[in-house]
């Protein structure tokens, strides 16, 4: 236990910027050394050293100071004036240090003459370290951005369930206190459908995606529980065409759709009424088609009932979900209300 615990340390002291950027300089180091003729002679490793030493201020002036105190702050043009003077004054400052390292006359004059090639090598760097540091923090900013949007998201949908649930739940309720107080016989089953749809709900439906067969048994304990609250009156079928046992959807998509129709609907009629709803599933697409009657007169204002809401969250949920993977359509005449979803089964 305590070697594994040495590792995971040394690992998070390995992770830490200034390891890395030790680690890389030391490399640097390593590589223009060896392009040396005695490159392990003292005064060849000085001269390394010495260079190095120069790109390292270079670069962490430019990263530490100039960088976020003029180009973040759009100040371009200073930006780059006080980048020339820094490389302008480091320039004939290395080359003096050089110039100190050797004793013959010819390497010293080369290296006076040669202050323009020394100049440009150092700004290169200053702006390499620029060119590297504006694309890295575009990366991060884009990622940042992707994680907060992916977070929004998720709490956006997290939202929109919590208002779909309890709006389900208080219907389920009503109905089933309207049957207790008839001290109906029916009023066991719908608590028994009832806690199953619950259980589904509290517990499985938090995932991204759920197995297509539990959502379909989730519609059928559903319409089940509603046609005992319909006491027979009215004609509600549900038919499933094509393979669903290897499919995901997003949960609870459809309920919304399932609510309205008798909300808005069923509910409001006496007799005839009725709820057709099919399924179709082809390969990776799902077809919806819920039919449902309307009443021939529109229910009096105070046999509304407030709505709304399911609706606007579900499409709200299926641009989050299945953005450019879906299409519905819902027509709305005299005689019935009719919902149309094509949906892209992908994972």
């Amino acid at each position: 236990m305590n070697n594994r615990n040495r590792f995971f340390r040394l690992m998070q002291m390995v992770q830490k910027p200034w390891v890395l950027h030790g680690v890389f300089w030391i490399l640097v180091f390593f590589w223009m050394l060896a392009g040396k003729e005695n490159n392990y002679s003292l005064l060849e490793i000085s001269r390394t050293l010495i260079s190095l030493f120069f790109y390292i201020l270079v670069v962490y002036i430019n990263i530490g100071y100039l960088i976020p105190r003029f180009l973040n702050q759009k100040n371009f043009m200073t930006y780059v004036l006080l980048l020339l003077t820094m490389v302008a004054v480091l320039t004939p400052i290395k080359v003096m240090m050089l110039y100190l390292t050797y004793e013959e006359v010819e390497p010293r004059e080369m290296l006076v003459m040669e202050q323009h090639s020394i100049f440009l090598v150092l700004f290169t760097i200053a702006g390499g370290t620029t060119i590297i540091k504006i694309v890295s923090d575009w990366q991060r900013h884009q990622r940042d951005r992707k994680e907060l949007e992916t977070q929004r998201m998720q709490s956006e949908i997290k939202f929109l369930k919590s208002q779909i649930n309890p709006h389900f739940l208080f219907n389920t309720l009503n109905s089933l206190y309207a049957l207790t107080l008839k001290k109906s016989d029916k009023a066991p089953e719908i608590v028994i459908k009832l806690s199953e749809m619950m259980r589904y709900m509290l517990y499985e439906s938090n995932e991204r995606r759920v197995p297509l067969q539990k959502e379909v048994n989730y519609i059928q304990n559903y319409l089940a529980l509603e046609a005992l609250r319909q006491s027979g009156h009215a004609d509600i079928r549900f038919n499933v065409e094509g393979q669903i046992t290897d499919q995901t959807i997003a949960p609870l998509i459809f309920i919304p759709f399932l609510e309205n129709s008798f909300k808005h609907g069923l509910n409001h009629q006496i007799s005839d009424g009725y709820v057709h709803v099919n399924m179709k599933v082809l390969d990776n697409k799902l077809l919806l088609r819920i039919l449902n009657s309307k009443p021939a007169s529109p229910p009096l204002p105070s046999e509304q009932t407030s709505g709304g809401i399911g609706l606007a969250n579900v499409q709200r949920r299926l641009n989050l979900l299945y953005p450019n993977q879906y299409k519905l359509d819902i027509e709305d005449n005299d005689k019935e209300h009719i919902v149309e979803l094509s949906l892209a089964l992908t994972a």
